[in-house]
Order: structure tokens, then C-alpha cells, then sequence
């Protein structure tokens, strides 16, 4: 294995909950294509257990953002295996919608509806459990109207309940969004390069808030991202996808990087190729 150092600014790198061996994600021999024809995905094998922070990190049309959709079953792979909890992930299976409730996933658009109030938006997460009827005419339980309330004070936004998501800030509509997910009582949570358009500062405000949120839920995540310094200071481990393919996959270990993959990468030749 080939050792690597990384200096770590993250307060809450040293904080992330205790992780437990249980493997909740598992990938074997994945390649996923959208036409049949050009695989955007090819032979991705990778493990995360319970309780890890992973970064999945490649630049724009690498496949990453296709690796969140295999994992919460809105795609399905065209070769290979993928288990969330040990189940094959798929949106239209009854089994599979049992642990889909379980899965929070933001993705690169936020999907917020800018029309609604904040507190409208991040009730949204509390739909699984409500039914169709309930949700439809708003009547939400005032036990779920009181969870979100104490999320949104958790992202900083108890100040900004009634406030309609367009009048919001980049930074802003990521915490709603952060907030919408944990509404829903996730065990995993996908993120989809929820801090790429943000400026240095804010992006690291709202990474330092996933990452109290995972101590405090004590969840596992699955973030993508285009930034490798970002990721090295975040994560637990670190997947880079290049074309398509996981040419690395890297752990952190104190103040050092471990590689576990291949062993002839160097810090400079990884920080060459994704740095910003």
C-alpha cells in the first residue's frame, strides 16, 4: 500500500460516529448505460459499510452521479449486482420501498419547489409516512410539523420557516435540502454535489453540517463531489471515478491517506488531476 499524507482541517472528521462492520452498500462488476450501447459505468466493484462518510470524486461526466441513482433504485445496472441493506434497489419494488423510506437523497438540482414555503418543502421528507391522502390536503401531524421545525433549527434556518424557496440563497436552499432528507429519517444519505456552485466558505459550512449530521443521526453517506481536497478532508474514504471506472479508492487514517487500490498514484499526480 502506498501512504500518502493529507493535512486535516475538519473539526468533525474526529467526531464522526463509531462505524460498525455492517456492510449497506455493496457494488459487484457494475456497468450501467443509458442506451444500451455506451456504458457510462463500467466494472465498479466497491463496499460501505455502516456509519462511513464516503466521497465518490471524478470530474463532470465521469459516472458519478449515475452511481447515486444505482444506489437509491432509480436506475438499474446493466451487468452486475448492487444491495442497499441487502436488497436490490428498485423504486417500483413493494420489498425495496421499505428501505427506500431510508434512503435521503438530494440531488445535484436540490429539487426544491420554489413556489412552497421552506417548511412546506422539508415536509416533504415525512411523506412516506403520512400517506397519500394526508399529504395531498397538508394534513401533516403536528408530530411531524415539530420534527421539522427542529431540523430547520439545527441548519440554522428556524428563522426562515415561512419564507418561499425562490427568496433563498444557494447556501440556504442546501440547507433546506439537507433538512428535507433528515425529515425523512434516513439511514443513507445520497448527496449529489450539493456544494459545487458554492463559494469556498459556504461550501465548507455546509459540509461541516453533514457532517454534524451524521454524528447526530448516525447516518451513512454517500457524497459526490468534483473537489479532492474537499473529499480527502471530509470523508472516510474516497472513491475516484475516471471514465467510467474507480481507478482509486483511498481511506483516511489518521493524518495519513491510505491507497488501497492501486499503489502507483502519487498525492501530487491525484491533487493534479481533480484538484479545482
Amino acid at each position: 500500500m502506498t501512504l500518502l499524507t493529507v493535512s486535516s482541517t475538519n473539526p468533525s472528521l474526529a467526531n464522526i460516529s463509531k462505524i460498525s462492520t455492517k456492510t449497506l452498500v455493496q457494488m459487484n462488476d457494475v456497468w450501467a448505460s443509458y442506451d444500451s450501447k455506451n456504458y457510462v459505468l463500467r466494472a465498479i466493484t466497491l463496499s460501505i459499510d455502516n456509519g462511513v462518510n464516503y466521497a465518490i470524486v471524478g470530474q463532470s461526466g465521469s459516472g458519478k452521479s449515475t452511481l447515486l441513482k444505482l444506489m437509491n433504485g432509480m436506475m438499474k445496472p446493466s451487468k452486475g449486482q448492487v444491495k442497499i441493506n441487502y436488497q436490490t434497489p428498485d423504486m417500483h419494488d413493494k420489498k425495496f420501498k421499505r428501505v427506500m423510506s431510508k434512503i435521503g437523497y438530494i440531488p445535484q438540482s436540490l429539487g426544491l419547489i420554489k413556489n412552497l414555503t421552506v417548511i412546506d418543502n422539508v415536509l416533504i421528507g415525512a411523506l412516506p409516512r403520512i400517506g397519500k391522502f394526508k399529504s395531498f390536503f397538508k394534513m401533516f401531524p403536528e408530530n411531524e410539523i415539530k420534527e421539522a421545525e427542529k431540523i430547520l433549527k439545527l441548519v440554522g434556518l428556524e428563522d426562515k420557516l415561512e419564507r418561499k424557496a425562490y427568496m433563498l440563497s444557494g447556501g440556504e436552499k442546501r440547507r433546506v435540502a439537507i433538512a428535507r432528507a433528515l425529515v425523512q429519517k434516513p439511514e443513507l444519505l445520497l448527496a449529489d454535489e450539493i456544494v459545487s456552485e458554492l463559494d469556498h466558505v459556504t461550501a465548507r459550512e455546509i459540509m461541516n453540517l453533514v457532517a454534524d449530521a451524521q454524528r447526530t443521526f448516525n447516518l451513512t453517506s454517500v457524497m459526490v463531489h468534483h473537489n479532492m481536497q474537499l473529499a480527502l478532508e471530509y470523508a472516510n474514504r474516497v472513491a475516484v471515478i475516471k471514465e467510467g471506472q474507480k481507478i482509486l479508492e483511498i481511506g483516511v487514517e489518521g493524518d495519513r491517506i491510505v491507497d488501497f487500490q492501486t499503489g502507483n498514484m502519487t498525492q501530487k499526480e491525484i491533487m493534479e488531476l481533480y484538484k479545482e
